[in-house]
Order: C-alpha cells, then sequence, then structure tokens
C-alpha cells in the first residue's frame, strides 16, 4: 500500500543532519484503509513508540487549530507535491490538522517572464502593479487547487481558502502598488474547515475593506496566522531543509534566541533574506507563548520534526537566558537549584545528599552555568590547580533545546583550560569526547581535559591514577543515546593481547581490528602450522609466530606479559593451556575463549561474553570469558526479547558461508561443490543448538546449512507464539525498545539479506511477519559470521574487561 522511498534506521538521536525516511502514498490511496492505527504504525519508523505517542499527546493537549501553522514555499509545489501531500495526510490521518499557508514566488517569476514582463522588486517586496496582480491571483488560484487536488486523491478532505481571512491596507501604494500591510485575521473560514474535518489550504493574498487584492509576503502572513491561534509548532517548508551557517556550511541545528539573537545579528553571513527572516522569527516568538517554536525543514522531514526528539533542520526558539552565579546566596530560588541538582546520579543513588554538596560548595569558590528555569546547570571549581567541571546536569528538554552545547561554550569563554571525570558506561560518552582535547580511563572512569600543555596532562593523569582527584560522577546530561561517535585520542595504557591459534579467518580478522584499536598490541601469535613466518595484516610491530607450549604460556603469565590470552583454538584443545594460567594465579590477566569448550560451563568460572543479553559488570569482572558462537549470537539475539510470548519450539534455518567451516579442507567449503548448492549438515544436536537453548532457558530446534557465499549467515526463525498476543507491529516495537542503545544490533522492518551485513560488525533483525491464526511469527537475523559472530564480540569482551569503551576499535 505504501511506497517507500527512503529507508534508514533512526533511533533516537539529537538534532543532527541525517538521513531522510519518507513514504510516498501512491495516487490510488483509500481513505477505508488510512486508519489512524496505520499511520501511527508507519510514525512509528522514523521513531520509537514512545516518541510518537508522547507527541500525540501533546499535539492533542490543545485545540485543533492551535496545532500548527505550515508556511509551504511555491517551488515545493511545483517540485515536490507529492511528498507534501503525503505529509499532510500522515497528519491528518492522527486527527491532526495543520493550518497550510503556501507561496507562489517562482510561478509568479515564471508566468511574468513568459508574457514579457521583468519582475521588479524593491527592498526585497516585490512591487505588485495590476498587470502582476493579474499574474500574482492566477497564480495563487492555480497553485492552491493543485496542493487541494493532490490531497483529495489520497484521502484527506482539503478546502480551499483564497480569500477572507487577511484584512490588510497597503503597504505604500506610491512605492509598492498593490502590496498589503495585515491588519487583521479573520479565522472563522479557518476554524469551519477544520471543524468540518477538512485542511485549510491558504493563500496570502490580503483584501482592503473595499475588497481590492494586495500581494503579501507568505512568511510575513504565516506570522501574522500564528499570532492569532498561538500555535504549538510554526514550521517553513524550504528547499534547504534549514539555516546554513554561512562560515562552516553546515545546517545550524538550533538557535535559542534569548541566548544568542544578538551574536547572531553580528555574524557577518547573517544578512540579506537570512537576516530578515530570522528578525521576523524573533519578533514573532516574543509575542508567543515560550512554549511555541519555528521549525525550519526540508518537505521530507516533517513527520521527523514533528514526531521524534531529534527534529529536523533548524528549531528556532526563545529558550533562556544563561545566567552565572558565584555563590549559593545569588540563586534566588533554593528549590530550583535542588531539584537541579537531584539529578546527579550520586545523589540519585543515595550516596550523596543535596544538603551535604550544598555544605561543600560554601567553603570554596566555584562558578556555575545555566539557563534561568535551571534545566541545566553546570559547576565549575576552581580551588585547584586546573578547573574542574564538577557538575553538568541537564533535563531532557535542556538537552533537547541544545542549552547543554550553549552553557559549555559559554564555560569555555572563561576556563582556556578544564578537566572532568565521567563514569565510563555513561551511554553519552560520544558528547564528552566532542568536546574534549583527550582522555585517560582507569578503574570504569574517564578523565577529559582540554586547554592543557603535555606536561600538565602527565601531572593531571598522575594524580587521577593515584584517585587524589577524588571520584567521578556519572553524568546524566545527554539522555539521547544515538549522537554520533566522536573519538578522540586517548591516554588510555596499551595492553597486551596474546593470540593461541591465530592462522583461522577469525584470528585474522581479530589481528586486524587490534591493528586499528589505539590502546591494544599484539604481543604473541601462536600457531603451529605457521612457525617462523611474519604475522601478516599487522601494522604496529614485527610480529613472528610462535608455536607456544603450556611451560611457554606458563613463563609469560608469571612474567605478567600478557593482559589478554585469546584462545582461537579448535574445540576441545584449549584446555592444557588455559589450566596453566590458572595454575599461576594472576588476578589481572583474562583469557577469552572463542571455542565452544567453556560455554556450558556450570562451575560459575568462566562468564557468557554476549554483552547485549548478558550482564556487561559481570563480563567486565571476569577472569575467564567464553566468546558465543556465531550462529549462537544471531538466534539469541533474535529470539530472547519474545520470550514470555513464547508458545512452543521456536525453529531456527540457518544458513552460512563457507568461511564458517574454517580454512581446514572439507566438504563444507569445497567451493566446487558449493557451487549452485546448499549443504545441510548436522540435522540434530548441533553445539549451537544446545548453546541457543542453555543460554535462553528454551529448547529450540536449529538445523545448519552452508551455502556458496563465503561469509554471512542468514536465520529464518519460525517463533510459536500465544494466540492472538501480538500484532507484528507490536513485536517490533517490542524489539525496538529492547535494543533501543545497542549499537550493533540494528532492528528493521524489511527482510534483511546476507550481502548487506557481510564485513559489518552487527546484527540485523527484521522480517517479523504473523501468520493469519496469530500464533506464529516469523522473524529474520543476519550477521556476519567472522565479526559479530566472532572476532568483533572478542573486541567488545577484551574492551569491556580491560576497562575500554566497549565499542572501541570496532567501525560503527
Amino acid at each position: 500500500m505504501f511506497k517507500k522511498v527512503y529507508k534508514f534506521n533512526l533511533a533516537n538521536s539529537v538534532r543532527l543532519s541525517e538521513p531522510k525516511l519518507f513514504y510516498t502514498l501512491p495516487i490510488n490511496f483509500s481513505h477505508n484503509y488510512s486508519t489512524k492505527s496505520t499511520v501511527i504504525q508507519l510514525l512509528n519508523n522514523i521513531g520509537s513508540k514512545r516518541e510518537v505517542e508522547q507527541y500525540l499527546k501533546y499535539f492533542t493537549s490543545v485545540s485543533q487549530q492551535q496545532f500548527a501553522v505550515i508556511k509551504v514555499g511555491g517551488a515545493i509545489i511545483t517540485q515536490q507535491l507529492n511528498e507534501l501531500a503525503s505529509c499532510l495526510a500522515f497528519l491528518y490521518h492522527v486527527g491532526l490538522y495543520p493550518i497550510v499557508l503556501h507561496g507562489t514566488g517562482p510561478q509568479i517569476n515564471e508566468l511574468l517572464e513568459n508574457e514579457g514582463v521583468e519582475p521588479e522588486y524593491e527592498d526585497g517586496i516585490r512591487i505588485t502593479n495590476p498587470k502582476t496582480m493579474e499574474v500574482v491571483r492566477k497564480c495563487f488560484l492555480e497553485q492552491n487547487l493543485t496542493l487541494v487536488t493532490a490531497l483529495e486523491k489520497i484521502g484527506v478532505h482539503a478546502r480551499p481558502i483564497t480569500g477572507g481571512v487577511f484584512e490588510a491596507n497597503y503597504l505604500d501604494k506610491d512605492k509598492y502598488q498593490l502590496v498589503g500591510k495585515i491588519t487583521g485575521v479573520n479565522k472563522n473560514p479557518i476554524e469551519a474547515a477544520i471543524n468540518s474535518g477538512y485542511l485549510p489550504i491558504l493563500t496570502s493574498l490580503a483584501e482592503t475593506s473595499s475588497g481590492q487584492l494586495l500581494n503579501v509576503n507568505a512568511d510575513v502572513a504565516a506570522g501574522e496566522l500564528a499570532r492569532e491561534f498561538e500555535p504549538l509548532k510554526i514550521v517553513y517548508l524550504n528547499e534547504k531543509g534549514g539555516i546554513i551557517n554561512g562560515s562552516t556550511g553546515e545546517k545550524i541545528s538550533t538557535i535559542n534566541l534569548d541566548e544568542e539573537f544578538d551574536d547572531l545579528m553580528k555574524e557577518s553571513w547573517v544578512k540579506y533574506g537570512t537576516k530578515l527572516k530570522i528578525k521576523e522569527i524573533n519578533d514573532l516568538l516574543q509575542h508567543l507563548p515560550r512554549s511555541s517554536s519555528v521549525a525550519i525543514i526540508d518537505v521530507n522531514d516533517l513527520q521527523k520534526e514533528l514526531f521524534t526528539d531529534s527534529g529536523a533542520g533548524t528549531l528556532i526558539r526563545r529558550g533562556y537566558k544563561l545566567v552565572n552565579r558565584n555563590s549559593l546566596s545569588e540563586f534566588g530560588n533554593p528549590d530550583l537549584l535542588r531539584n537541579a541538582l537531584l539529578r546527579d546520579p550520586e545523589i540519585k543513588s543515595g550516596k550523596l545528599s543535596v544538603a551535604s554538596y550544598l555544605k561543600f560548595l560554601e567553603g570554596i569558590n566555584f562558578k556555575s552555568y545555566g539557563d534561568e528555569p535551571l534545566e541545566v546547570l553546570s559547576i565549575v571549581l576552581e580551588n585547584g590547580k586546573f578547573p574542574k567541571l564538577d557538575k553538568f546536569l541537564s533535563s531532557k528538554t535542556g538537552w533537547l533545546n541544545n542549552v547543554t552545547d550553549n552553557i559549555f561554550n559559554s564555560i569555555k569563554k572563561d576556563f582556556d583550560e578544564l578537566f572532568w571525570i565521567v563514569n565510563e558506561n555513561d551511554s553519552n560518552l560520544a558528547w564528552y569526547f566532542s568536546k574534549s582535547d583527550g582522555s585517560f580511563a582507569k578503574n570504569g572512569q574517564i578523565l577529559f581535559w582540554y586547554g592543557l600543555n603535555t606536561n600538565e596532562v602527565s601531572e593531571l593523569i598522575k594524580d587521577f591514577d593515584t584517585s587524589s582527584i577524588g571520584s567521578a560522577l556519572a553524568s546524566n546530561v545527554f539522555t539521547n543515546g544515538q549522537q554520533k561517535r566522536g573519538y578522540h585520542k586517548r591516554a588510555y595504557s596499551t595492553k597486551k593481547v596474546a593470540l593461541i591459534g591465530a592462522r583461522g579467518y577469525t584470528g585474522q580478522n581479530l589481528i586486524k581490528l587490534i591493528d586499528n584499536h589505539p590502546y591494544l598490541e599484539i604481543s604473541h601469535v601462536s600457531s603451529r602450522e605457521l612457525e617462523g613466518q611474519k604475522l601478516q595484516g599487522y601494522n604496529k610491530d614485527n610480529i613472528v609466530y610462535s608455536n607456544l607450549q603450556p611451560e611457554d604460556i606458563k613463563k609469560l603469565e608469571q612474567d605478567k606479559k600478557v593482559d589478554v590470552w585469546v584462545m582461537a583454538l579448535p574445540n576441545g584443545v584449549c584446555k592444557p593451556f588455559v589450566d596453566v594460567i590458572d595454575a599461576v594465579g594472576n588476578p589481572d590477566s583474562k583469557i577469552i575463549d572463542l571455542s565452544a569448550d567453556y560455554r556450558f560451563d556450570t562451575s560459575g568460572e568462566w562468564v557468557y561474553g554476549l554483552p547485549e543479553l548478558n550482564d556487561r559488570s559481570k563480563i567486565a569482572n571476569a577472569k575467564k570469558i567464553s566468546n558465543p558462537g556465531c550462529y549462537a549470537t544471531a538466534a539469541q539475539i533474535a529470539i530472547a526479547p519474545l520470550k514470555k510470548y513464547i508458545d512452543g519450539i521456536p525453529n531456527i534455518f540457518g544458513v552460512s558461508g563457507y568461511s564458517g567451516a574454517g580454512t581446514k579442507p572439507s566438504s563444507k567449503n569445497n567451493v566446487e561443490l558449493l557451487q549452485n548448492n546448499l549443504i545441510p549438515y548436522s540435522l540434530t544436536d548441533h553445539v549451537h543448538e544446545k548453546e541457543i537453548s542453555s543460554q535462553l532457558n528454551l529448547p529450540v530446534a536449529f538445523t545448519p546449512h552452508v551455502a556458496q557465499w563465503f561469509q554471512g549467515i542468514s536465520h529464518t526463525i519460525n517463533i510459536p507464539i500465544k494466540r492472538e498476543s501480538l500484532t507484528s507491529r507490536e513485536i517490533r516495537n517490542i524489539y525496538q525498545d529492547r535494543y533501543h542503545d545497542e549499537k550493533l544490533i540494528t532492528i528493521n522492518g524489511d527482510v534483511p539479506l546476507v550481502k548487506d551485513i557481510s564485513n559489518k560488525h552487527g546484527v540485523i533483525v527484521g522480517g517479523f511477519a504473523v501468520n493469519s491464526n496469530q500464533d506464529r511469527v516469523v522473524i529474520v537475523a543476519t550477521i556476519d559470521n567472522l565479526l559479530k559472530g566472532a572476532a568483533s564480540q572478542c573486541l567488545q569482551n577484551i574492551n569491556l574487561s580491560q576497562g575500554f569503551n566497549e565499542y572501541e576499535g570496532i567501525p560503527l
């Protein structure tokens, strides 16, 4: 029923320029099928279910007329009519009725040129003589009818309103002729249309009291509508999709006028139409409730702007001025300060009380930064050798409105050098990295800094390393998990990795990953077949394969030459090596086994290393980690979220590329035999069937196959569920909610393909097809067996075990 034009995975994100997701409704779209629930399901494709429900509730909290005013540029009707109509259809079918006003500038110019009339402008205003007005009126009527017709064809009731709304006087009759200045807005035609269930589609033609038509700038007319209706959202659709910073060439994400307007007006690139537009918007918002905002966006981003936290284009709002304070007495409202401090994780957990922290502040020099309502609060301590950012706490509103960036920029103006400490498990580390010159990690804490020279950094790290700086507090300031990653050079101490049995495909991929990892080095590689040969694909050092025996490993372990032992050996082979490492008793070294030998451990000594489903803290603190199997990883991720709904035995049809059979020649990696062929094997009791069942505590049936491609696995999984318990959309929502913060798991409504996962470091889960009896769902999962199925997952476990960021060295 819907033609998909662009499709990207859009999770919650900050206000960044991102790919667009948009659905075009075909011309024969039937209103009978355009139910509210269907459209809400489609809206869920551009954001989470929580976001869509949150914004729908927000928008329906006011009268229908107060939802939004949308100003449409004339070029959009000509160039993007289908997209515009589809955008408005989405809103209409969820019961939202924006007031739509369109311009027609490009069409007017074209008609004037065809009739040999040269357009004339004065101060950016079109001089409208009677001949030009004839063309203007004709264009407005044609474009209005074009949009209304397009909407009606896809089941949207729309009402053309081409007059009777704007009352005007001549702006300057001698100078501009038939150009008007709006003196009043008649709401009745608009309200009548909405009350009858029609979208009002307006032109910006105005009339004098005697009935003379006057031409009015569409932006100005949209502003007058907004003043009259005081809508929650004011949207300007244009071709650029926002305001472009003339210095950087980048789209501006957010403008908080109360804080930024004066400085913005001084920018050299803010001139002509851009300056006029910002001034008009500033004047408009000064007369509207502070909750109102203006969004300048591309038509394809309309739903994303309205229904996601990330928004799109340029968001302009009043915001609040920033306030600096140097003492507790300057906080006029102590309850406001207490509420802001309650966002701090240590205070929330009970480790620290608000009263004790306020007492602490009384005896030291500090400087605080915040907006007027303290949606964001930062506190910089000035007592030490270097200033320390001790608190940076924000509400969701403060983050979404970009107040956090404004405050950090204000801090940088006052402090040329600064350091701060963040818990390494903070899901928004990328923001901290983007603000820093460097960082150093230890014991789950990350020290950040900017502006310090090499000697000062060394001194700071030394103090941090000996814990004299004090414990860090985790920050809740940045609550959006879809920030783009911004890794900077960090001063982690380098860890040594030894690979035992490194000749196979998994070993080769792990070597490549470690070669690009900033804090890992290979110290030893062991392979009986390759002994004496140079390690290929590793550029950090000249490493030669050795054939390490248990006694050699024991000596290396006693001398503490290795931080991480990776056992990349066939099943049933690594026990002697593990035993000698255990016997030495070095508490700091870690073992990660890539075989199946310890995946069924019942002693409690081994932790199963699937971070997305297991407790990450247990993996980080474990001495011995069993790396999951490739088939098993994808299957568990694909089944786990539905466990409580399952009513029977899931059946897994798995197909792998022949790299999964290893490098030792066999029928399963015989390229000639695999040509135009599919080979099933281990039809029952495969080791991965046991692994999946034991980890999920749920019996499954698994049949593996090998195909003619090299790497990548596809699972088609039939899962019996309780009858009539879930729809396809509800199931997808369950998965999106479960894996919302997982950077290596993608939830996709489409069926994922092997070619899309090959050489990628994650799992894609999709399909979510429910049968007609609603007692079975089919889910498809893909994974690269050599990467997330082995090497990448091993690197996740190494990173966790060494206190690095879990995804360090894994291309995202």
